[in-house]
């Protein structure tokens, strides 16, 4: 049965490798046809993912998307990406632009490694991953047991949301600088690493998983805290909840039954990564999209996909239509930048993010998202961080903080001040937007004009 199986896959993979040499991925990338922004236009053979491996690849190079038209019906692949720098320009960096080639294009077909910007290469180092429920001074508690136990985290990305949190880190031996390989060493770090995380009274499971494979990480930080079920609600019982109602991504799903397909469209604040975030959320549910189109308008983005399961079947329930819009919020609100920012620089050293962590928790600040990489000997760390009791940060407070650590060393981004300012300014109105078929529709979904046209 098993060589029956494996007979059968390698039968399928040559026939994709054939379908794809007979046609092969084509990219042109337009730096003239728009004022603002470079076009790039990817066609190829159409296959289940193939949005989401285009988008990342994008997005891992810190470009951002500003609009995008996307057709997959049939057998073939047709998107155009409206892409800026992340300052706002075209892009013109030759090495960006031949990537860009080499990824999506002929070559992509027949080396994987073209697709792998992303992906953390874990042949010198072990990767953690960490699920369990979030509270004041967790990351510090984590990173002083791998401190403890001798641990260096090269790279780290942790996120919190809904009472729950997720990390990714890449860690390695203090004395050796290489990846951690002795069985009952690993189990030591694994059973410590959950305790600290059980140490809250919840009946959700705590989550540890060590390996020395190759990770996406912002993908397998989605995937962790979709299989967490972070997307249920909680109970708030204080005014916070207006609040967040109010920040509230607008996800609706209807079904559209003369074609078979259900239309999601998302309405939020635009951010980098947002198409990634949604993209990928849909893919790893098993949706596939056949017809969409992304749009910002200033900080406000739009996006409108025609979907179906994997199946082929449109949304089937009023509980998986439902179960759709909590995974979508989920996935646009982890990545949402609340908080204080704080970046740091300085030269790494052994324990330094475990320092830095406690004195943030002495001062009763909680880490709501962190960025942790090194490079070159140098510590390069971004810092989300709010009042641990929920009141607006004191001045006095991140003073306090930068004179321990460093005035040069550790920066502010955004004054607390102006933080407290964003929470309560009410929600922008809806703005124009357009659209794939051009700039007719404001609110309505392309449904209610009949204007996609299924190519299958």
């Amino acid at each position: 049965m098993d060589v029956s199986m494996s007979f059968s896959q390698d039968m399928d993979d040559e026939y994709e490798k054939l379908i794809r040499r007979m046609n092969p991925p084509r990219v042109v990338i337009d730096n003239d046809s728009c004022k603002n922004a470079t076009v790039i236009r990817v066609d190829s053979a159409n296959e289940y993912g193939i949005l989401l491996e285009v988008v990342q690849i994008l997005t891992d190079l810190n470009l951002t998307i500003t609009k995008a038209y996307i057709s997959s019906d049939g057998g073939w692949f047709m998107d155009v990406f409206n892409v800026t720098d992340q300052d706002g320009n075209k892009v013109t960096d030759e090495v960006v632009l031949d990537y860009i080639h080499k990824s999506l294009g002929p070559e992509a077909c027949f080396s994987t490694s073209m697709r792998t910007v992303g992906v953390i290469p874990s042949t010198d180092s072990t990767v953690i991953e960490l699920t369990g429920c979030d509270r004041p001074g967790l990351l510090s508690e984590l990173t002083a047991v791998l401190t403890h136990l001798k641990c260096s985290v090269l790279n780290a990305e942790v996120w919190t949301h809904n009472t729950r949190a997720a990390a990714v880190m890449q860690v390695t031996d203090d004395s050796t600088g290489c990846a951690i390989s002795d069985p009952e060493r690993l189990s030591r770090i694994k059973n410590l690493l959950r305790n600290v995380l059980k140490g809250s009274n919840t009946p959700r499971e705590a989550k540890t998983v060590l390996s020395h494979g190759e990770v996406h990480t912002d993908r397998r930080l989605h995937q962790m805290m979709f299989e967490d079920r972070d997307y249920e609600h909680r109970v708030v019982d204080d005014d916070s909840s207006i609040q967040d109602e109010r920040q509230r991504p607008d996800v609706c799903v209807d079904n559209w039954l003369d074609k078979d397909y259900s239309v999601v469209t998302v309405r939020c604040k635009d951010r980098p990564k947002l198409l990634f975030d949604t993209v990928c959320t849909l893919t790893d549910m098993q949706y596939v999209v056949f017809h969409g189109s992304v749009d910002t308008e200033g900080t406000d983005a739009y996006q409108e996909y025609y979907v179906r399961h994997i199946d082929g079947s449109p949304v089937k329930s009023e509980a998986e239509k439902q179960r759709v819009i909590l995974c979508l919020e989920a996935a646009i609100n982890r990545r949402v930048s609340e908080g204080l920012k704080l970046e740091l620089c300085t030269t790494d050293r052994v324990g330094l993010l475990s320092n830095v962590t406690r004195i943030f928790r002495e001062n009763s600040l909680t880490v709501t998202r962190a960025e942790v990489k090194t490079k070159g000997g140098k510590a390069l760390n971004t810092f989300y961080v709010s009042d641990a009791s929920g009141y607006s940060i004191d001045v006095k407070t991140i003073d306090a903080i930068r004179q321990t650590i460093g005035q040069t060393i550790l920066k502010v981004k955004n004054n607390p001040e102006e933080q407290q300012q964003q929470r309560q300014k009410p929600p922008s109105q809806e703005s124009p937007t357009r659209f794939l078929f051009g700039g007719l529709f404001k609110s309505k979904s392309f449904v209610n004009f009949g204007l996609v046209r299924s190519y299958s």
